[in-house]
């Protein structure tokens, strides 16, 4: 499976952008996924989850209530909306799959990565 993360950009404090990851191969539609972003100088840490049937999702305390994730299997691609966004927003965001370890928070337990799309949100 090839992951490939878009949507990214440049943004103004409180407004909103949608990511897609479009993965290839049907097999994605039996795996878990994860959003998951970087900032400079930070480690990478969790952002989002949807399981691979879609009814089970969680976030991040820092984005609950803000951001959105979604999937469509027919399509193959995930999906994160992230409405309000803040400067503390600003990040490279990362889409992986297939979960294989029990705290999908962890991004050791992915084990498909996509490219990365940076998000910059100006104050």
């Amino acid at each position: 499976v090839q992951l490939q993360a878009s949507g990214g950009g440049l943004v103004q404090a409180g407004g909103s952008l949608r990511l897609s990851c479009a993965a290839s191969g049907r097999a994605f539609r039996n795996y878990s996924a994860g959003w998951f972003r970087q900032g400079p100088g930070k480690e990478r840490e969790f952002v989002a989850y949807i399981r691979w049937g879609g009814g089970d999702t969680d976030y991040a305390d820092s984005v609950k209530g803000r951001f959105t994730i979604s999937r469509d299997n027919a399509k193959n691609t995930a999906y994160l909306q992230m409405n309000s966004l803040k400067p503390e927003d600003t990040a490279v965001y990362y889409c992986a799959a297939q979960v294989v370890g029990q705290d999908y928070r962890r991004p050791n337990v992915y084990g498909y990565w996509g490219q990365g799309t940076q998000v910059t949100v100006s104050s």
